[in-house]
């Protein structure tokens, strides 16, 4: 019951926080919106509309913004930018994307309360080491407005949550699948490196023509041509790719072996940094990939543990604070002077689940507990009790029973396991998806 789960929220926020501070390394890109879609205000001109996509639009002003800043980060990373029309046409296919996705969303009821938003702003200053408060500050030296961006991280985090119930929740791990896997990866040098790579998509729609295919497929031999002729491989990604990535120069960034797109990790095992693959064909399109850069990944996982027991009780109508506070520490005298801490959690604890174990709540990372209640747990002694001490879920008196190093490397394998058997479904899945919410989408380009 006191445990805590960040969950997809803390994901997002990990994303976007390395587009704050310059000196971070560049991912997907969390887009600051534009100014608001409303009519312009008496004596303004009008702002033109760019795309037409089901009942909403894309105006010119968004896509202008958005395209200086996509070019501003890219002269920054030293990218050459292809032309201005192909670099506006990649910008509105994604804009569209993201209008797209944003409707159904809407449609799906899924709302980013400003709590959301605030603990994603929290989670994006720590990362960066900056307080919270000059974020703002820090913004603006990097050329966003405040309230822009919380609005494009607030669109940032609905759309990780349409993806993850529409996509990442769909892709099925059943326990056979789970053991085939580690099987392999036994056997599998993957499995011990991480590798930075970068990826180009020439997509190819489900019901292409044979014309449309070939036409395809001879627009991926040209690219892969270029790439081993030595042009830069993240210019031809922001002018070619079709991927979610194409504006950040194809970058899918540090992947374990088995975390790589299936169809990507045998090939990556098999590559030297700096090399092209060659050309690969899936249901999405055609693919290439480079291999920027390889280390090797952990050993052991080891963890700390404590092991607590607690008693909980809870404020209601005829008992405040200063109430329930009083009752913990005369149940906290009676147990320094002798009487067993589990008679008394087993009789007066408000945990029913701890409670009829003598409130012990077992080994675990005090991370996984109520913030407040890990606080004061993490500064007690073996065999020492707290104070009275108020978490989110009441009040409680907390006792350490001991701590200690834990090898959490078979639990730590299987559950990395399944995340990077999912996470190398997640982007030709994530692709198909797109493509298929692009295909069924009303869309007008007015370019």
């Amino acid at each position: 019951m006191l445990r805590t789960y960040s969950g997809l929220l803390l994901a997002v926020a990990s994303l976007a926080s390395t587009l704050i501070l310059a000196a971070a390394p560049a991912t997907t890109a969390p887009v600051p919106l534009p100014p608001s879609r409303a009519a312009a205000t008496h004596g303004e001109p009008m702002d033109r509309v760019v795309a037409v996509v089901n009942d909403g639009v894309v105006l010119e002003s968004e896509l202008e913004t958005e395209t200086n800043e996509v070019s501003t980060r890219l002269r920054n990373e030293k990218v050459q930018l292809p032309s201005s029309d192909v670099l506006r046409e990649q910008v509105l296919d994604r804009l569209v994307l993201e209008e797209i996705q944003a409707q159904r969303a809407d449609r799906a009821g899924i709302h980013v309360t400003d709590e959301q938003v605030n603990a994603a702003l929290e989670d994006i200053a720590r990362r960066n080491k900056v307080d919270l408060a000059h974020l703002p500050e820090k913004l603006a030296e990097q050329g966003f407005v405040y309230a822009d961006y919380r609005n494009s991280l607030r669109r940032e985090i609905q759309r990780e949550m349409l993806r993850a119930r529409d996509v990442i929740q769909r892709i099925n791990i059943s326990p056979r699948e789970l053991d085939e896997f580690l099987a392999v990866q036994k056997h599998t040098a993957t499995a011990d490196n991480e590798y930075n790579v970068s990826h180009i998509l020439i997509a190819v729609a489900q019901d292409a023509t044979p014309e449309q295919q070939e036409k395809a497929h001879q627009k991926a031999l040209d690219v892969l041509a270029r790439a081993n002729k030595g042009e830069p491989f993240n210019q031809l990604a922001v002018t070619y790719s079709d991927s979610q990535t194409a504006l950040e120069g194809g970058a899918l960034g540090w992947r374990k072996g088995p975390q790589l797109p299936t169809f990507l990790a045998d090939v990556v095992a098999r590559m030297k940094p700096g090399q092209v693959s060659d050309l690969l064909q899936t249901s999405s399109g055609y693919h290439l990939v480079r291999l920027n850069d390889l280390r090797s990944s952990d050993g052991p996982h080891i963890i700390q543990q404590v092991h607590l027991r607690h008693i909980l009780l809870k404020t209601n109508e005829l008992e405040d604070d200063a109430t329930i506070q009083q009752k913990l520490l005369t149940m906290r005298t009676r147990i320094l002077n002798g009487e067993a801490f589990g008679v008394v959690a087993k009789a007066s604890s408000e945990d029913t689940a701890s409670a009829i174990n003598g409130g012990d709540l077992g080994w675990a990372k005090l991370e996984v507990y109520d913030p407040d209640f890990a606080a004061a747990a993490g500064k007690l002694r073996v065999d020492e009790i707290s104070e009275p001490v108020k978490s989110h879920f009441g009040w409680h008196i907390i006792q350490m029973l001991g701590s200690r190093d834990f090898d959490n490397t078979e639990s730590a394998v299987r559950e990395k396991a399944f995340e990077q058997l999912r996470d190398s479904r997640v982007d030709e899945a994530t692709e198909i998806w797109l493509r298929q919410i692009r295909d069924e989408a009303y869309v007008e380009t007015r370019l």
